[in-house]
């Protein structure tokens, strides 16, 4: 008889009577165990349960293997069992995305399908306390605010207008002891739980499970942070993945908090336009040309805290994302800084910020807006050769491009490991895709241009590297690979560019 007391903790408060659940099981240690655990307590709680199986066709015979052992595991129950093929190495190809973005991609879009579609009510999946570690790890080291340490949340809902598939995440209300249940919902209930509570009870029961050979490829950063920085912490604190847990949950709740009051104060704070003479306020209406402003001393008396979120907000419905350091110096123009301290500042001072924002100051106020930039097309879209051509360019290294009448530098923050795959300097294609900075899903290159308020003038110049793009010129973009080694690429114009 198993000992009562080695079943894995699981998150109940996320489940209710007549619930039906998929369990999302790859076949690893983690989703099988919630399987196993589900079923011990599904006549307690009350569920209806299914498994689910992605093969993203990855592995080959491994992924086979890896769904004959699910499917078969189903059977021994008598669970129905849904089973979908993808073939993820394409469709990261086709979209240009890589391959563990192309993978999620695809299991989120199918998880929203069993939804919509009434096969199930709720889909769980098996993140466990150690993701959640190495998640808020990760987007620590990335330098994230506290909506990126909030980390997994344990309650998602399927957003039927993100056609990648992506879930967008809740305030977790439906951690209420009694949820609502009425939407489609992708659940987490092992988040309190650790992989060695995991293995033990996998022993205990007699259970196998399936390894998957990639977990152990320290090519990929998040196993480089389990196997590798995680075991380093742990030498200074054997409860660093809890204690990284916890963070998130602190980050959840406190974000939380904010955006509620920033919802609440935010109408009063953000005043459109700019004053005029006499009194009220002239909305520029040019086109590409958007701007707010905040009133200085009522900036002065929020907290820092708050102070910091206005001016967050406010770039955001600009369409522009600042960094800590971008928000200091907001602060610093306004003779104010993080601890309320005043520094000098000039009235009639302007700073250029990241994403084409710019901030002035005038006597009463500090004005933010966008306003409309030139750019031409680096390529000229009646001429076939510069559309076509690629310049390789090694990544440390430059090149020259006289087509696109440029010269590109690529250099790295952090020196790789191995020698790296050189990266393509080439003019952009129809089905190009590219991700922004904190931004959901990928996006057409012609949308990337509209949210920086550019022309749409394609083909443009774009640089592409192991399948991703990585630059475009004046749109900042976002590639974990690129982060990873600290990427920064710099475009000089050439004196004459000329036709190869």
């Amino acid at each position: 008889m198993r000992p009562a007391n080695v079943l894995p903790a699981l998150q109940d408060n996320l489940l209710h009577p007549g619930m039906r659940i998929a369990i999302a099981c790859s076949g690893g240690a983690d989703s099988v165990a919630l399987l196993r655990t589900l079923l011990e307590r599904r006549n307690e709680l009350g569920l209806v349960l299914s498994v689910a199986h992605m093969n993203h066709g990855i592995r080959g015979e491994e992924s086979d293997a890896d769904a004959a052992f699910v499917e078969q595991l189903a059977k021994n129950f008598e669970l129905p069992f849904h089973l979908r093929r993808v073939d993820t190495p394409a469709t990261a190809e086709a979209n240009r995305q890589g391959l563990e973005e192309a993978a999620r991609t695809l299991r989120y879009a199918w998880f929203w399908e069993l939804l919509t579609e009434g096969h199930a009510d709720a889909v769980v999946t098996a993140h466990t306390l150690n993701d959640q570690a190495e998640t808020v790890l990760h987007r620590l080291l990335r330098g994230a605010w506290t909506e990126g340490l909030s980390g997994i949340f344990p309650v998602l809902e399927a957003d039927r207008k993100d056609s990648t598939g992506r879930a967008q995440a809740l305030v977790p209300k439906a951690l209420h002891p009694k949820p609502l249940i009425p939407k489609p919902l992708i659940l987490r209930p092992f988040l309190s739980t650790t992989r060695v509570e995991i293995e033990r009870y996998l022993h205990a029961i007699g259970q196998p499970w399936r390894e998957d050979s990639t977990n152990q490829d320290t090519s990929y950063t998040r196993n480089r942070l389990r196997h590798e920085l995680l075991p380093l912490l742990a030498e200074y604190n054997p409860g660093i993945q809890g204690q990284l847990a916890h963070l998130a949950a602190l980050a959840r709740d406190d974000e939380g908090y904010w955006q509620g009051e920033l919802t609440r104060l935010l109408p009063s704070l953000l005043l459109p336009g700019k004053a005029v003479r006499g009194g009220g306020r002239a909305t520029d209406t040019l086109h590409g040309r958007d701007s707010l402003a905040i009133e200085i001393e009522r900036l002065r008396t929020l907290h820092p805290a708050l102070g910091r979120r206005v001016l967050r907000a406010a770039a955001g419905k600009l369409g522009a994302s600042l960094e800590f350091e971008e928000i200091e110096r907001l602060l610093s123009l306004c003779g104010l800084s993080g601890s309320t301290l005043e520094t000098p500042a000039r009235n009639g001072l302007k700073l250029q910020m990241g994403s084409g924002l710019r901030a002035e100051r005038t006597p009463r106020e500090l004005r933010l807006f966008r306003a409309e930039r030139q750019a031409a097309p680096i390529c000229d879209p009646d001429d076939p050769v510069a559309s076509a051509v690629e310049y390789p360019m090694p990544i440390p290294g430059s090149v020259d491009a006289p087509a696109f009448g440029i010269r590109l530098e690529a250099s790295l923050g952090h020196e790789p490991p191995t020698s790296l795959p050189e990266a393509r300097l080439r003019g952009s294609r129809p089905g190009d895709r590219v991700t922004l900075p904190h931004s959901r899903s990928r996006l057409k290159i012609s949308e990337a241009l509209r949210r920086a308020r550019l022309p749409i003038v394609p083909p443009l110049a774009v640089l592409e590297w192991q399948g991703e793009i990585v630059w475009m010129p004046g749109v900042p973009l976002d590639s974990e690979q690129a982060r990873d080694l600290a990427l920064a690429v710099r475009s000089t114009p050439l004196d004459k560019p000329t036709r190869p």
